[in-house]
């Protein structure tokens, strides 16, 4: 353990994502100034994000955003999904019928999702944070022990902080889960998706376009302007090989797969190839100790779902941290992290195997499995009903949904 000042506070977040700040706000929010807390991430130095990705932001997530005050921030700078097409086809057929469609609203007037770029979210809640009171600290979390009642938390600075809870939120390779000696079980893919911006010449109306070729799913995700995010899932060589090519090949590669019904396209963001795998934490919590986000659990981008559910664990973990504070029991006591766990564990199970199963069926060169799910595709187009389920489990509408997930305050 570090030695250094002995600082003293009531949560540390390892971690500066979304998930991590989004609970740090949402505790300030709801327990006030006495309920003190720190969020420790290298990336606090800099005084905007670099993150060239963008991100699906789901109906339940907004809301959550909305319930601390965040939204109306960035609601400018998001692109609602207005409707989805989905499509099946070889990469060299002429012509991609479309086998679903979605329309974008899960209410009247509110969008199933939208379409956010990361840099700019990330950047309004680091701002919020600052308003709520959060302790940011540019560092790392070094190590950490129990004390007592508390942990200790150890920092790259050489400070210490005493707090009830550790909460990792740093991500698929998190240190914090490493040094708690919490294993994951899961599987590498052999899959990379390529992430990058285009421009291009036509409106493209809020439509979203998934396209499922034998490689994996295209993804076409309108940004604000004439704009679109790419998710283009490749073998992970292939993957490598398309990133590096030159500028003239990759649009080629590019066009084939996008197609040319929005017109010219540019390639504008840089292009980056993320290795796509399935992990669960064998636990996401431990003694005065719990994982959100990425750190608990990471899969398939098939569905769009990952950064919705490290928001799904935000706000099961606050409304545990707030109803206990509120009866002046421990924030890190067992039945606490218990209750989170047995909120957040079977839905992120189901989710896990329903985007494998997804990425299985769909990610292949099988004649006789195409039939099947084009069959299957087409019986779903002709069931609204159970096209609402869809829309609306993917909305995060589903289940015992926390308050925050409602726009409701903790």
């Amino acid at each position: 353990m570090a030695k250094g000042d002995l600082l003293r506070t009531e949560v540390v977040i390892g971690g500066a994502g979304f998930a991590g700040l989004a609970l740090a706000i949402a505790l300030r929010q709801g327990l006030g100034d006495p309920f003190t807390v720190a969020v420790i991430d290298p990336t606090l130095a800099h005084a905007q994000s670099k993150d060239p990705r963008a991100s699906a932001i789901a109906a339940a997530a907004r809301r959550l955003f909305e319930a601390i005050e965040v939204w109306d921030a960035v609601a400018a700078k998001a692109q609602p999904i207005l409707d989805m097409v989905v499509t099946d086809s070889k990469l060299d057929d002429a012509v991609r019928p479309t086998f679903l469609t979605f329309g974008g609203e899960v209410e009247e007037g509110e969008p199933f999702a939208h379409m956010v770029e990361n840099r700019h979210l990330v950047d309004v809640l680091v701002a919020k944070a600052k308003e709520f009171g959060v302790d940011l600290r540019a560092g790392a979390v070094t190590g950490f022990e129990k004390a007592g009642n508390a942990i200790k938390v150890a920092l790259s600075d050489k400070n210490v902080i005493s707090t009830r809870l550790l909460v990792g939120a740093d991500g698929a390779h998190s240190l914090i889960r490493e040094q708690a000696g919490i294993a994951t079980h899961g599987w590498n893919y052999d899959q990379s998706a390529i992430v990058t911006t285009v421009a291009h010449e036509r409106e493209h109306n809020g439509r979203a376009e998934e396209h499922f070729l034998p490689a994996g799913p295209f993804a076409i995700l309108p940004l604000t302007g004439k704009r679109c995010s790419i998710v283009w899932t490749e073998s992970a060589r292939e993957a490598q090989r398309f990133v590096a090519l030159p500028d003239d090949e990759f649009h080629s590669e590019l066009e084939k797969r996008f197609g040319l019904q929005l017109g010219e396209l540019e390639v504008i963001g840089p292009r980056r190839a993320f290795p796509l795998g399935l992990f669960t934490a064998r636990t996401f919590i431990g003694e005065r100790l719990a994982l959100i986000g990425d750190a608990a659990h990471i899969i398939h981008p098939i569905a769009g779902q990952g950064l919705n559910m490290g928001l799904r664990d935000v706000a099961a973990l606050a409304e545990a941290i707030a109803d206990a504070a509120r009866l002046g029991l421990d924030p890190g006591g067992p039945d606490v992290l218990e209750r989170y766990q047995r909120w957040r564990r079977f839905d992120t199970m189901t989710m896990g195997i329903a985007t494998d199963g997804l990425n299985r069926l769909f990610s292949n060169h099988s004649d006789v499995l195409r039939l099947a799910r084009d069959i299957g595709l087409g019986l779903v187009e002709r069931m609204p009903a159970l096209k609402r389920v869809f829309i609306r489990e993917a909305a995060g509408f589903t289940g015992d949904v926390p308050k925050l997930l409602k726009g409701e305050a903790l």
